[in-house]
Parts: C-alpha cells; structure tokens; sequence
C-alpha cells in the first residue's frame, strides 16, 4: 500500500477480461481483486500491492466480506469494477430456473451488494464501472437471459448514475462485443464471423477493454456518468 494512491476492487480478475482489468489498474493503484473457482495466475499474484479474494458473489454475504477485506486492507475504496460474470444458455425449450436466477444474481444483485456494501466508503470522485456486453441490446441466439440480464444490469446502472450524482460518485459500464481470451478462444471460423461483422475488421482485446475502464474509472472522465462505452470494433447492430 502507497500513500495517496487510489483503491479499485475489480470483480472476478483471475482469468480473461477481468485480469486484464486488473492487471492494468494494479500498475497505479492499490489493487483489491476476487476469484471464485479459478485461483488468480502469476499476472495478478506478483503485484506487491494486490489483494486477493475467494467469493462467489451470488451468495448473499458475499459482498460484505469482500468489502470489508478491502478497508482492512487499504483504508479506503475510489473505484469498483463489477465484472464477475457468466454466460449460459438458456434454450427456449426448457426453462432453468436455477440458471435465470443466477444470472440475474451475478450480474444485478452482485454489484447493487456492492454498492451498499461499500456505499459508506465511497468518497465523492469515486467511480463504478460495469462490465456490460453488446448483448444488452443484441440478444445472442440461445442465451437470451443472459442479454437480458446484462440489459438490467444496464437499466441498474443508469439508475445509481442519477441517484449517487450528487454525492459526486460515478456509475458507467463497458460493453465488449466478441472477445478472444486465452482461456476461451473461438475458433477461426467463428471468429471470422464476427469479424466480418465490425467496422474495424478486428475483435477487440482484453488490453482494449482494460483501456475503456481505465479511462471510465479515471478523472479524465469526470463528466460522464449514466453511459454505456460500446469497445467492439464498431460491430454492426
């Protein structure tokens, strides 16, 4: 811990976009991260100032514990990247209500956990940022809860923008479009695919995503509250 810097608490971190998140922010802030089923690699686990933490943010309780590791930790929290996610299917011939609930718990109730968990801690200037997905508004073929949960973390988000604007706390998300990490990587075809749907011609990195939410999370950005930064290489809706 460095005095003066800045705290962010950065949601499933281990692997992916989430470590990407983290491991960028780690290089000028106090890093507090949580994994769940997959213990964070040598990326994270080498940053001198880093705190790691094991929940699985659909149980209730979760957020608490997590929150007060933090403060222990670092006395103070600028600024939370809810990115814990899951992506299932959920085919329209068999309702699991199981998995609906779960979404909804990992991609709604988590963060708004958060948020009253450390609601008490947030200075003004502090900033959330949410890990949404172009499905939000482009429901992917078989999965259409998961869009659909990802449209109600969005409708969330705006909703704490204008409530937490006048203690000057912001609330924002990043929504990827297709994403190749190493852990889950699309084959070529399926890639060229999407590729062939984006302006660009390129997927975004989670390199480019970690850039977004810096950026978001930063002063730089101190105007903008209640949006959603689409980093998808301009896929075509």
């Amino acid at each position: 811990m460095q005095q003066g810097r800045k705290t962010a608490l950065v949601t499933g971190a281990a692997r992916g976009i989430g470590r990407a998140i983290a491991a960028d922010l780690a290089t000028d802030h106090d890093l507090a991260f949580t994994w769940h089923a997959h213990p964070p690699d040598e990326t994270l686990a080498d940053c001198p100032d880093a705190c790691a933490v094991q929940a699985d943010l659909a149980d209730p309780g979760a957020a608490r514990e997590v929150i007060d590791t933090v403060m222990q930790r670092f006395g103070r929290l600028d600024v939370i990247v809810n990115n814990a996610g899951a992506i299932q299917t959920t085919p329209l011939e068999r309702v699991e209500r199981d998995v609906h609930r779960h979404l909804m718990d990992l991609h709604v109730t988590a963060p708004a956990a958060l948020l009253e968990a450390a609601l008490a801690h947030l200075k003004p200037g502090a900033a959330i940022v949410n890990i949404s997905s172009i499905n939000a508004v482009l429901p992917p073929m078989g999965a259409a809860i998961y869009g659909a949960s990802k449209a109600a973390q969005d409708l969330w988000m705006r909703g704490m923008a204008k409530e937490l604007g006048p203690r000057g706390i912001r609330v924002n998300s990043v929504a990827p479009g297709a994403v190749n990490t190493p852990e889950a990587p699309r084959d070529a075809e399926l890639t060229q695919a999407f590729l062939d749907l984006t302006a660009l011609g390129r997927l975004a990195t989670p390199q480019d995503i970690a850039a977004a939410v810096r950026f978001l999370a930063s002063d730089a950005a101190g105007a903008i509250t209640g949006e959603v930064l689409k980093v998808s290489g301009g896929y075509r809706f």
